[in-house]
């Protein structure tokens, strides 16, 4: 569905405070970033994390969704306070191209064929070897592409729900076909809004980093490393007032009247992203509201605040502190 923004109200960006995500200073630009990283063969995704850590000499990273030591592709990394973003990403859905094997020769007719069956909602159990409870549930494959095919290999695209095994899922099209199956390389293209157009390697980062430290130059490493607001673009957004920043950033709900534009197509329960004017990314939040009832209702709250992102005292503090009753 097409989301569109609505204005509710006009208002200008405060020129003092805070800045656009690109022109954060390089330090800060760090610590509020993300690296798409394209993870090679062989570590697990806890290492190459604690890599990319070690490289920019900072004190926490996440990665946001585990690949498999063999698995290839991307990885986002989460840094410094971004990673309070990390589980935003990590629940929204991926994308590979697997190459499954069949067990024997079978008609091309009846591949395309049974693999259309295994689009939508899908039952699935994760396989022995996982890191979550073994228990039945359902997840949303939400297209298989058939890019290549031959009688024993084929070569998938496939969009699916966060959580879904790709391993599982070419074991289960191998049932259903008769022949069995099983996954033989895989590479993850896509996560959330991230792509493999912006992966990176580790040497880049490296590379990137070592030129802002002993050189001053700080071009690749802009270039290498993106906003965290790139990473969750994803998310319906919902724009605030200047005077509204503080008092989310201390986890206040935000209420309606503090709101200057919202996304359509948000529901209630939704998970929300909260911007400043200049395009900050303030806190995830969760929808008390639908997008009609936010700009029908006044005075109410719209959203709950899950996780903060920008620190307090960014903005100035446009509320007042409850005094603590004396006992």
């Amino acid at each position: 569905m097409k989301r569109e923004t609505i204005v509710l109200k006009e208002s200008a960006a405060n020129a003092n405070y805070g800045c656009c995500p690109r022109e954060r200073p390089a330090t800060e630009y760090i610590k509020k970033g993300v690296v798409n990283l394209d993870k090679p063969k062989g570590p697990t995704s806890h290492e190459v994390a604690s890599w990319v850590k070690k490289i920019l000499h900072i004190g926490k990273a996440g990665h946001s969704g585990t690949l498999d030591p063999k698995v290839t592709g991307l990885l986002p990394v989460m840094l410094g306070d971004a990673t309070r973003a990390v589980d935003a990403l990590r629940l929204s859905g991926k994308e590979y191209i697997c190459l499954m094997r069949l067990h024997r020769r079978t008609q091309s007719a009846l591949i395309r064929e049974i693999c259309k069956e295994f689009t939508g909602a899908i039952y699935q159990t994760p396989p022995i070897k996982s890191a979550v409870k073994r228990e039945l549930r359902i997840r949303h494959i939400y297209y298989i592409d058939i890019l290549e095919l031959t009688s024993t290999e084929v070569l998938l695209q496939i969009r699916c729900e966060a959580g879904t095994y790709i391993r599982k899922l070419c074991h289960d099209i191998g049932l259903a076909l008769g022949c069995g199956a099983h996954m033989q390389e895989l590479r993850r293209t896509g996560a959330g809004p991230l792509t493999e157009d912006t992966a990176v390697t580790l040497h880049a980062l490296k590379d990137a980093y070592t030129a802002w430290v002993e050189e001053g130059d700080e071009r690749e490493l802009r270039t290498v490393i993106q906003p965290v607001e790139n990473a969750l673009i994803h998310l319906p957004r919902i724009t605030i007032f200047d005077t509204a920043v503080d008092a989310i950033c201390h986890g206040a709900p935000l209420a309606t009247p503090g709101i200057t534009s919202i996304e359509t197509s948000i529901n209630k329960g939704d998970n929300v992203a909260i911007y400043t004017r200049k395009g900050e990314i303030v806190a995830i939040a969760t929808a008390s509201l639908s997008t009609d009832d936010i700009i029908n209702k006044k005075n109410v709250i719209a959203a709950t605040t899950k996780h903060v992102l920008m620190n307090p005292d960014t903005y100035p503090m446009h509320w007042k502190k409850r005094r603590a009753e004396v006992v």
